[in-house]
C-alpha cells in the first residue's frame, strides 16, 4: 500500500456537512470522499503525472 501524509483540514460547518452527505450518498467515507475530489479535481485541471512521467 502507498504511503499516505497526514494533514490536518479546518473547512466551515456547512462544508462539512455537504461533504458527509455527499460520501454517505457514494457509500464512501469522509476521508475517501475527500481524496476522490481532490484526485478528481487534479485529474481536470490536468495536474496529475501520468506513470510514464514519474
Amino acid at each position: 500500500m502507498a504511503k499516505k501524509k497526514t494533514f490536518v483540514l479546518r473547512v466551515n460547518p456547512e462544508t462539512m456537512q455537504a461533504v458527509e452527505r455527499w460520501a454517505a450518498d457514494d457509500f464512501r467515507s469522509i476521508n475517501g470522499q475527500l481524496e476522490w475530489i481532490i484526485h478528481n479535481a487534479l485529474k481536470n485541471a490536468k495536474r496529475l503525472k501520468k506513470i510514464s512521467e514519474k
